[in-house]
């Protein structure tokens, strides 16, 4: 609105000096821009299919997901099984915009993602995607487990520390250097 409003203020201005009616245009354009992106159908995800305006586009058929330049407003071709193309446009701040973007992309299972396949894209391996009941004998067995990760609890001195206490008490029995008649 604003943006019409300084068009309009330019036109008036450039009745009086013609290098304001590039301003105008300017304005004119910017605020075309800004009312288009504003009234664009609003996108809403649901579990088997995503809907954009009244238009609902199930999961399955989406065969690849295009990401443009923009990521704030968020401007995404998606590429239908009838090979027919749709532009998401959604005109919301970063974060809304990277949530969109990941439904859609967790979404299309069947689907290049910028033109990676899916289990490559999301990083799973072809073992991780079938069930185990499919798999041969030979690739039944359980993943090796990683051991803990190891964090350090106490300083390097203190540690040297507590290993003299511990070599002491091995040595004599006890921590204390009272002697036994105190007892």
């Amino acid at each position: 609105m604003l943006a019409f409003g300084g068009s309009v203020l330019s036109a008036y201005s450039a009745l009086r000096w013609t290098p304001a009616w590039i301003a105008a245009g300017l304005f004119a354009l910017s605020g075309l821009a800004v009312l288009l992106v504003a009234l664009r159908p609003a996108v809403e995800i649901h579990d088997t299919h995503l809907l954009v305006g009244h238009k609902a586009i199930k999961w399955t058929d989406i065969r690849r997901i295009d990401q443009t330049g923009w990521n704030a407003p968020l401007a995404v071709y998606l590429t239908l099984t009838d090979e027919s193309r749709v532009l998401v446009l959604h005109p919301g701040d970063l974060d809304s915009s990277t949530s969109l973007l990941r439904h859609l992309r967790r979404n299309s299972r069947e689907a290049l993602l910028d033109g990676i396949p899916y289990r490559q894209f999301w990083g799973e391996t072809v073992a991780q995607a079938q069930p185990q009941a499919q798999l041969p004998a030979a690739q039944t067995a359980p993943p090796k487990q990683l051991p803990p990760p190891r964090y350090p609890l106490l300083r390097p001195e203190d540690e040297d520390e507590v290993e003299r206490m511990f070599q002491r008490l091995k040595a004599v029995g006890h921590i204390d250097q009272r002697g036994s008649d105190e007892n």
